[in-house]
């Protein structure tokens, strides 16, 4: 099966999702400052505001298999569409922290459903040849959003809003909302979703759409899959042949957290200010980083589907290790802080190729058709859960040991290292029929 425009336009739609969830996700890092002076925040209630946020992406990641199973994955996505337009708007004016932190929270609920619905949609239209660097598109989108994020807080600072510029900031995520919603009902539906509610003309009619060359052996090969899982036990996650990919799910997930990236994008403006910048030398830092991760992540798309999963995973691994133990280095010794923007620009680097390009991919590869909402949604649910126990964690912990944090998180780099080595298996090449049948399997 080839790239057809169609295919490649239901793709890029559905990745607009991760576009909003990266630019919800890091805008905040603009207003830290802004929002602790207009709010009079201790730095305790600055991290409650922060991972007011990431207590909605633990609801929406754990909740969105609901709707992504009863209503499909396109239309749950305009859900979601909806969710982060009402945040948009709603911070934008919100009237005191109380309503702020609510409209943080409904964000949150279109990030986490977006990390579960986004790439679990584009896996289930995309070509085994082809899935990885599809859904490498949604990674690509979230740092994107991230990018996009940077330089728009970059370019509102320099428009002296005064006390408006955080509004404006947390508010201008409302205009693509609108167009994400809009061009979500010019896709089809995931043909899986469709076989798996025995929609088979629906199913043959979203195939052809996309472009699929041998419609009637896909169409045999998803029915096959089904009834095999369906006499294991119907939609039931937690059971001892879904062990691997459950362990799988979980593990990346957490692993991706306890890198620290969240944490650091969330407060990098704080963190070049704790090393000695100014306000607009942070912002424009933040840009060069939000660039690196999206040059990085490119260059991870174009690798993914040829070196595969697991090796770009060991490379990233010992990267983000070395980088991050450089950076709790110049901390704990207050000298070199010149190279703090370098370190972070290489720890960004190896992240975006590693575990920023792979962990949605591979979340969406492990799991058979039946439970794939619920296991995307349970990675989904652990990646937030632990992004907000260290996002609130982090200014908490940095206030009595500036290197600290980065200490905790290069020494998870290396366990992750070991795990990956000898546990993960390498998914590449795979159609997710075969990945069930392995993933059963053990192996």
């Amino acid at each position: 099966m080839a790239l057809t425009p169609s295919l490649v336009k239901s793709t890029v739609v559905a990745a607009l999702s991760g576009l909003l969830f990266g630019f919800d996700t890091v805008v905040v890092s603009g207003v830290t400052g802004a929002l602790t002076v207009h709010f009079a925040l201790s730095p305790n209630a600055l991290g409650i505001t922060v991972a007011s946020a990431l207590i909605g992406t633990i609801i929406g990641a754990l909740t969105a298999s609901i709707p992504g199973d009863r209503l499909g994955r396109r239309d749950s996505l305009r859900i979601m569409a909806v969710l982060y337009l009402v945040s948009a708007a709603g911070s934008a004016f919100a009237w005191d922290w109380y309503s702020l932190l609510l409209f943080r929270v409904l964000g949150g609920l279109g990030i986490g459903g977006s990390s579960v619905l986004g790439p679990m949609y584009i896996a289930e239209i995309a070509p085994a040849k082809w899935r990885g660097r599809l859904v490498g598109l949604f990674q690509f989108n979230v740092v994107a959003g991230i990018l996009v994020a940077y330089l728009s807080n970059f370019l509102l600072g320099l428009a002296h809003l005064g006390d408006l510029e955080w509004r404006w900031k947390l508010g201008v995520a409302a205009f693509p909302a609108v167009f994400f919603f809009l061009m979500l009902f010019t896709i089809p539906r995931s043909p899986r979703w469709l076989v798996q509610k025995n929609r088979i003309d629906e199913a043959r009619q979203s195939l052809t759409l996309v472009g699929e060359e041998n419609i009637d052996g896909e169409i045999g090969d998803m029915i096959r899959v089904r009834e095999a899982e369906r006499a294991q036990g119907e939609g039931k996650l937690f059971t001892r042949s879904h062990r691997l990919p459950i362990f799988l799910a979980v593990s990346i997930a957490a692993f991706n957290q306890f890198s620290g990236i969240n944490a650091i994008l969330y407060y990098l403006n704080d963190i070049f200010a704790k090393a000695g910048f100014n306000k607009v030398s942070s912002d424009l830092q933040a840009v060069a980083i939000g660039a690196t991760n999206l040059l990085f992540t490119m260059l991870a798309m174009t690798l993914i589907d040829k070196a595969g999963r697991k090796k770009l995973l060991l490379i990233g691994s010992v990267g983000t290790a070395l980088a991050l133990a450089g950076v709790a280095a110049i901390f704990l010794s207050g000298s070199h802080e010149n190279l703090l923007v370098w370190l972070l620009v290489g720890y960004i680097a190896f992240f975006a190729f590693s575990q920023g390009a792979v962990i949605w991919v591979y979340i969406s590869e492990v799991f058979p058709t039946d439970v794939r909402a619920k296991g995307q949604s349970l990675g989904s649910f652990t990646h937030w859960a632990v992004a907000a126990a260290t996002s609130y964690a982090f200014p908490v912990i940095a206030a009595k040991s500036k290197g600290g944090p980065f200490i905790f998180f290069s020494a998870m780099m290396v366990v992750q290292l070991v795990t990956v080595a000898f546990i993960y298996p390498e998914t590449k090449g795979a159609t997710l029929e075969e990945m069930s049948g392995r993933m059963n399997a053990g192996v």
